[in-house]
């Protein structure tokens, strides 16, 4: 022992490999711990030089391996005469040198393994230690766990920005990683910041709001117990103790999922009776919507004429009051806008004119056949009426997580709400009013979703924009995805810290990883789950750790002990969604008075339009709406109170 460090090696140079002022060898006892990954220490008199890892070899002084098989007879059971001596020669990269000038060839001299305060050292983590740190996962090397921080201005701005992780699936714990270092920022992160995760595979973010394990007295431990879910072990619990980050599921989740055709029943799988209550709808209307026609309608069909047509509905029809073929207009809603349009084109056929305020009829017969189509095409996520159902715009709450359920969405749906969301954000942030100072979106599949070649889509164009400019703004992108060689190079580069799980020999031999060792490569492709290898501007090598399993249900685990329910019926589904405002609807009277209706398209308007103005009498409204449209009310029926609330505050909120 010397200084505190365990001595290993010695360093070692020859003429045929000699030490650099980045690389260096030494050799080992037989029986060190020292490995791929291992960090170690170089101290002289004059400089110390820290190392990492990346390449190991075991030779002795044979000079043939006939010379082995000459001495044994040809039988490998024969005993040999003498032992040969073996030497474990190990390649290590230079991470730091103290002091890094002059830069000098590593000189010979005994090498150390690293402690806590080395890797410290070894990582440049004592610049910002104390003042930005993120921890990330411990390094192990023995028994010795050293805590291993991030910095935070260059994974959440302003210095650099952005998260990439990359593994095959099922054993690369992408989104454990993903979820463990979400809390640890939540721990650890000195500003205001929440998330928006976009689920777009099956079950994997809909219950971070449960524990991976039942403590003792929690309302669904009998649940676990029976479903025999797996607990976090006391080796886990050590980490998260390591580390100093709590060790529970996250407190605030909020859930958002579009409807289902039928506009009542959400298209989620967090249907269970006991969750349904948290899941808001995601539903827009023709406001909403026209902002981003370009997203939803083909490239192709969007050109300078029917661009400028939309522009004019945009700016002087919707929410205006106009006239078409002698009739007044104020259009507010997709069913408004089809009788715009029906008034139009019988003008221009009456008069028998090509054109109607300088577009021509073929034009407006393109965006009309396009827009109102909208409605049924993405029926559940765009409303033909005027209600909507929306993320809440100006009031995120700090370490809060909202999670967007667009599994069971069709592509250009996702688009829609991928690219509809971000630039809201992105617009929130501009101006300064979101409610936090830093947002993450969180998005799986990139190979999906940004792929190095294809079609060019709105949906790539926004992720391209995140990771260019949203460091800026405190807009970060945390994704992930099987194979890194087929992202979008932009994407993937100007992720400024990059993490890899378990990996395939394939995705290896692409020219991206030409960099790693084959070692190091070796390593990767045998990663067991909560190991990673990091990449992060501080580190100038890769670095592996361990990381906590993060105290969060995993999807599979909670569609076992939270089966989703079977699609309702309207009536029963309908009192479902009103109960949501108010607990003690009956409901008897919901079924009753959708049966006396008869009119589902009417029932479900009606039913929406009560949630958005939330009136002090959910039932007593909801009956006037629906006996209103149907002719059924009475003159003498007195009116209904509507609450005094302001716009923007979300009904829902509180169930």
């Amino acid at each position: 022992m010397e200084n505190g460090l365990q001595q290993i090696g010695r360093v070692v140079a020859t003429e045929a490999k000699p030490s650099t002022a980045y690389s260096f060898s030494f050799w080992t006892a037989d029986d060190s711990k020292v490995g791929i990954g291992t960090l170690v220490v170089v101290v002289t008199e004059k400089v110390e030089v820290f190392g990492v890892v990346v390449e190991g070899f075991g030779f002795t002084d044979l000079g043939s391996p006939l010379h082995d098989y000459i001495g044994a007879e040809g039988d490998p059971q024969a005993e040999p005469p003498t032992i040969r001596p073996e030497i474990k020669l190990y390649s290590a990269a230079v991470l730091r040198v103290e002091p890094e000038e002059p830069l000098q060839p590593v000189p010979i001299g005994p090498v150390f393994l690293a402690d806590d305060a080395a890797v410290a050292r070894a990582l440049r983590m004592d610049a910002y230690v104390g003042r930005s740190e993120i921890p990330v996962g411990l390094y192990q090397n023995g028994d010795l766990l050293a805590p291993v921080y991030l910095d935070s201005e260059f994974l959440l701005g302003p210095e650099a920005a952005h998260l990439n992780i990359t593994g095959v699936s099922g054993l690369a714990t992408k989104t454990s990683s993903i979820e463990f270092i979400l809390q640890s920022i939540f721990a650890s992160f000195r500003e205001d910041v929440a998330v928006v995760c976009f689920n777009v595979k099956g079950c994997d973010m809909l219950f971070l709001d449960f524990p991976a394990s039942a403590p003792e007295g929690y309302k669904y431990e009998k649940k676990y117990l029976d479903n025999n879910i797996q607990t976090i072990t006391p080796e886990d619990a050590e980490k998260y103790e390591k580390l100093q980050v709590p060790c529970e599921p996250f407190a605030n989740v909020n859930y958002y999922a579009p409807y289902k055709p039928d506009r009542v029943n959400l298209n989620t799988l967090r249907t269970h009776p006991d969750l349904i209550g948290s899941v808001k709808p995601l539903s827009w209307g023709l406001k909403d919507i026209l902002e981003y026609t370009e997203v939803v309608l083909n490239r192709d069909d969007v050109d300078a004429k029917a661009d400028a047509l939309i522009q004019f509905i945009r700016q002087r029809v919707f929410e205006q009051k106009s006239e078409a073929n002698g009739q007044p207009f104020e259009v507010k809603n997709f069913q408004h806008l089809n009788q715009w349009f029906d008034a139009v084109l019988r003008e221009m056929e009456t008069s028998n004119r090509s054109e109607w305020k300088t577009h021509h009829y073929a034009t407006i017969r393109k965006v009309y056949n396009r827009l109102t189509n909208l409605s049924g095409r993405y029926r559940g996520l765009i409303s033909p009426d005027e209600f909507t159902s929306d993320l809440p715009w100006g009031s995120f709450e700090d370490r809060g997580i909202y999670v967007v359920d667009v599994a069971k969405q069709e592509a250009q749906a996702q688009d829609l709400v991928f690219t509809r969301i971000v630039s809201k954000l992105r617009e929130h942030l501009e101006k300064g009013n979101l409610g936090v100072k830093h947002i993450i979106v969180v998005v799986d599949e990139l190979n999906k979703y940004a792929p190095s070649d294809g079609q060019e889509s709105y949906l790539r164009q926004t992720l391209l924009d995140i990771s260019e400019r949203g460091r800026y703004l405190g807009l970060v992108l945390f994704s992930a995805q099987q194979f890194r060689s087929q992202v979008h190079k932009r994407i993937v580069g100007n992720s400024a810290t990059c993490m890899y799980g378990r990996m395939d020999m394939d995705e290896l031999a692409t020219p991206g990883y030409q960099v790693l060792t084959p070692a190091t490569k070796e390593k990767l492709a045998t990663l067991s789950k909560g190991q990673l290898m990091i990449r992060h501007p501080h580190f100038n090598q890769p670095i592996f750790v361990k990381f906590p399993r993060p105290n969060v249900l995993r999807g599979p685990d909670g569609i076992k002990i939270f089966p989703p329910a079977d699609e309702l019926p309207i009536e029963e589904a309908i009192w479902q969604n009103l109960s949501r405002i108010d607990r003690n609807l009956s409901r008897s009277a919901v079924k009753d008075l959708v049966a006396e209706t008869q009119d589902d398209e009417e029932v479900v308007r009606a039913m929406n339009i009560t949630i958005q103005k939330n009136p002090d009498d959910p039932m007593a409204y909801f009956r006037r709406q629906v006996r209103k449209k149907a002719n059924l009310l009475d003159d003498d029926e007195p009116p209904v109170i509507i609450k005094d609330v302001d716009a923007g505050v979300d009904p829902f909120e509180g169930v």
